[in-house]
């Protein structure tokens, strides 16, 4: 047990059944509960963990565990009610990357996960402190242990001696490993919301005799929506609510409830839940709203406690539509239609506001869950719920923040491979902090880190509750569309115009007809039809003509999906439902996406029934169809992609970067920039190409470095110093283009001048031939984790704002996306009739940098720019790195919030 693992934080995580478990370091204060672990042990688990029955072996093992700190020793212990249920423990001693592992387990808990759950985080802490494996000696008959280690998803290997098996586990963090973690996770975490979405039995604590509380509105919707287990109230003046029995305490029902619904004041919290642990309450659902932030800890600290799932407070409430449940415990106006969307808020006015609106469309709800303000159970958890519940096709979130993003974002990318998932981009006028003054900070906002991690898991963005509602329909109703090119059809012309520009700004294609379709379709439209996409049908078209139009265009090759804009006129013999069934019926029409745009009807979308089965999208206005339909089409085309890999790099020195980082921070305790000799130490590290520079502290030594460094032109760049410097630009700190020993002593005295008191040396490289040029950069979040940026480059980058941005580490695809969505993007392909830059520099380059800011937590921000894009290469011409001492972070590390 070292220093560093004694202030290590306690944490609670899920076992395979569901329970909670407390995962802390050792104490000294532990030795008897650790002793009398080992002694309570069957004389065969102890041979099995010592090779031999000894009692002794208990003491010992104690006396181990709890000694003084020493480095390269840790010992974790699993705890239950404050009982030591399990312990884990490493001994590197002398070696620093090796360290041999030992797991203890108490008699009667095996197979619940406790011995996997502690070397997952001995595995996380190991890596933190520079060990890549970890070895164990184990009995060849030991086939519990065996397998442990066999399926913790890491490269293991065993050596058979006699009776004994020589165990080594690699540490590398291969997605294999981060996989089986999240397949252990995700099973404990839907076993722990059991309880709470599919509960036997609920109370609810605080409903009132007379109408008008929160806790009677809940209980009423429990009782009146058909809940099928036993329900109780908890109210200490009645014996009986609404028909509904009613008992004093939580103590004192007759069965102890799965889920207890709170809904009393703010001080009585703590109590409640308290009690709610003690009879053996596995859910809360806390309605109650303004804890103050003792109340708080004193409600989390007997969840943790007790093991109970908690949802809240401050909320609107919970529903699961299953008729083998029927559990309604909202206090929302009405009873949600039981259907297939999943839906998680933390807003109870967003979440009635979708509630009523898929009733309305039909698609009604599988599970509901108003987060509130999210003490314990998240998206991330509802998103894993509604993977597994076998109802559940369309997931909508609308989460004002995120608990560990980058664990909801690998859990997002892959649910969105199996269910739509929409959200509403909340707060995406917050410009978010700015960290320091790089251009990388500048441009880095909170909006931007949002739409990254959305992007990356595949996750449908929208930017209103409205748009989130029309969007779902479309992807429930309908197929996605395999393109974006759009055929408009319409009885009116003006409708068709309205249509096209929206799907134009939409970023959909109308492309035109060959001639060949032209023909057709005047052949079975009424004269004076125009075909030139959109079709203006006129509006005597019938809906047998205008049913044989949609039949040669769902026919057609060339697109992906079909708009029908209708306006109801007195010409037509067929009333505008009429007209609809042309796109709704016949044989085989369902192959392309469709959508009805008619401007008349007074809901914003509704999905009205086709024939054969099945409904359409019918939307009021254009632009709403339009951006439905381009969200299909992305989410289309993120499908349609390989998932992506983070691939491996050569040339990269992980352990010298860090010594690096180490040394600079121990001699700046708070951090800081670096200086560009240290800034080029650890760019070497990945192999970041850089121009060609020297340090030169005089003006002798500068005219030396310049006589050097001078190309066939004889040009030089003269760069000034000093310590916090961003923008030199700014600070007119560059001199371009300097020939001759004359120019170059000039341009020293003049920074030596101007910058007085400040210049600690200059830099001094060679003119940069002609390209492009670029910024890449990455800043730290405190919450999102590293974000990659790029885009265009030079003195105006921050003017311009053209770039993008990554969560990194970066997968191949997340690079490809990275370069192609700037607006500069054509100039890197050969526009204008220069050549392409080196692309799979590019590429590299911003991989490279990816696996800097993943591999170094000390990573504020870095900064790139400008960086030289040609044919021939890549070359940063200007780096800034800010390092700051920070601890590195286990995202993936299982534990709750």
């Amino acid at each position: 047990m070292t220093d560093d693992a004694s202030t290590r934080p306690t944490v609670h995580a899920l076992l395979a059944d569901g329970t909670t478990v407390c995962i802390r370091p050792v104490t000294p204060g532990d030795h008897d509960q650790l002793e009398g672990l080992y002694e309570e042990m069957s004389p065969e688990n102890l041979r099995l963990r010592f090779f031999a029955a000894s009692r002794r072996s208990a003491a010992m093992a104690a006396d181990r565990a709890c000694a003084s700190s020493r480095p390269g020793y840790r010992a974790l212990l699993a705890e239950t009610k404050s009982q030591v249920i399990g312990l884990a423990e490493y001994d590197a001693g002398d070696d620093k990357d090796s360290a041999e592992i030992s797991i203890a387990v108490a008699d009667g808990l095996h197979h619940r996960g406790i011995g996997t759950l502690l070397v997952e985080h001995l595995v996380s802490a190991a890596r933190a402190e520079g060990i890549t494996s970890f070895t164990a000696d184990a009995l060849s008959e030991n086939h519990e242990v065996l397998q442990l280690f066999a399926d913790l998803g890491l490269r293991t290997a065993r050596r058979f001696e006699g009776p004994e098996v020589r165990c080594t586990v690699e540490l590398d963090e291969t997605d294999n490993y981060l996989s089986a973690v999240e397949a252990r996770g995700t099973c404990a975490n839907i076993a722990s919301l059991e309880p709470l979405l599919r509960p036997a039995t609920v109370a609810v604590v605080g409903a009132g005799r007379k109408p008008g509380s929160v806790g009677r509105a809940i209980l009423h919707h429990l009782h009146t929506g058909g809940y099928a287990g036993r329900l109780f109230a908890v109210n200490p003046r009645a014996t009986s609510i609404m028909g509904v029995p009613s008992y004093p305490s939580i103590s004192a029902l007759p069965k102890t409830p799965d889920l207890v619904v709170v809904a009393v004041p703010s001080a009585g919290i703590p109590a409640a839940a308290e009690e709610c642990g003690k009879v053996g309450a596995r859910a809360l659902l806390v309605i109650t709203a303004g804890l103050d932030s003792e109340q708080a800890q004193a409600l989390m600290a007997a969840c943790r406690t007790y093991g109970m799932r908690l949802v809240g407070p401050n909320c609107l409430g919970i529903t699961n539509t299953d008729s083998d449940v029927s559990l309604d415990a909202t206090f929302a106006a009405d009873h949600p239609r039981p259907g297939t969307a999943g839906v998680a808020v933390q807003s109870g006015g967003v979440g009635i506001a979708l509630l009523d609106g898929l009733s309305r469309l039909g698609i009604g709800v599988s599970s509901f869950a108003s987060l509130g303000d999210k003490y314990d159970v998240s998206g991330n958890d509802m998103l894993q719920w509604w993977e597994s519940d076998g109802r559940t096709d369309l997931a909508l979130l609308h989460l004002e923040s995120f608990g560990n993003p980058r664990a909801f974002s690998r859990t997002a990318r892959r649910v969105t491979r199996r269910l739509p998932v929409l959200t509403v981009d909340a707060g995406r006028t917050d410009a978010g902090r700015r960290a320091a003054a790089s251009h990388t900070a500048a441009a880095a906002t909170r909006t931007m880190t949002r739409r990254a991690l959305f992007t990356q898991a595949g996750i449908t963005a929208t930017h209103s509750c409205a748009e989130l509602l029309e969007t779902a329909a479309l992807l429930h109703s309908q197929p996605l569309p395999t393109g974006t090119r759009v055929a408009i059809v319409t009885n009116a012309g003006g409708a068709g115009v309205l249509a096209a520009d929206a799907c134009a700004e939409a970023g959909l294609a109308i492309p035109p007809f060959t001639p060949q379709m032209v023909d057709d379709l005047l052949a079975v439209l009424p004269e004076g039809a125009a075909v030139g996409n959109p079709v203006d049908a006129t509006a005597a078209v019938t809906e047998e003509q205008l049913s044989e139009c949609v039949d040669g265009i769902m026919r057609y090759p060339g697109i992906d999906a079909v708009v029908l804009a209708l306006v109801p006129t007195a010409v037509a013999t067929a009333t505008g439902d009429d007209l609809v069934r042309a796109l709704t019926g016949g044989p085989g029409r369902r192959t392309r996406t469709a959508i009805v745009i008619r401007m008349e009807q007074d809901l914003p979308v509704r999905l009205l029934p086709a024939s054969g089965g099945g409904t359409i999208p019918s939307y009021a206005e254009p632009q709403a169809a339009a951006r439905a339909l381009a969200h299909a089409a992305h989410r289309a085309d993120w499908l349609s992609r390989p998932a992506g890999t983070v691939p491996d790099l050569e040339n990269v020195d992980t352990p010298r970067a860090h010594a690096v980082a180490e040394a600079f921070l121990a001699a700046h305790p708070e951090g800081g920039w670096l200086d560009p000799r240290t800034c080029a130490d650890l760019l070497a590290c990945y192999g970041v190409p850089q121009l060609a520079w020297a340090w030169a502290e005089t003006e002798d030594e500068a005219v030396i470095a310049a006589d050097r460094l001078r190309g066939a032109d004889g040009r030089v760049v003269m760069k000034a110093h000093w310590p916090g410097l961003v923008h030199k630009s700014e600070q007119h700190a560059v001199h371009l283009d300097l020939r001759g020993d004359t120019q170059v002593r000039a341009a020293f005295r003049d920074f030596a001048t101007r910058f007085d008191g400040l210049l600690t040396g200059v830099l001094v490289q060679p003119l940069a031939r002609r390209g492009t040029e670029l910024f890449a950069g990455v800043v730290q979040d405190e919450v999102f984790g590293p974000l990659v940026l790029f885009g265009l480059g030079g003195t105006a980058t921050e003017v311009l704002a053209d770039h993008a941005a990554r969560l990194a580490p970066l997968a191949d695809q997340d690079v490809h996306d990275l370069i192609t969505a700037p607006r500069c993007a054509p100039l890197l392909f050969g526009a204008r009739g220069n050549g392409p830059i080196d692309l799979e520099g590019l590429e590299q380059l911003l991989l490279r940098l990816s696996r800097m800011a993943s591999d170094l937590p000390q990573l504020a921000e870095a900064d790139f720019n400008p960086v030289l894009a040609t044919p021939g290469g890549i070359s940063v011409l200007d780096a800034r790195v800010r390092l700051l001492p920070r601890r590195p972070q286990d995202p993936y590390l299982r534990r709750l919030r």
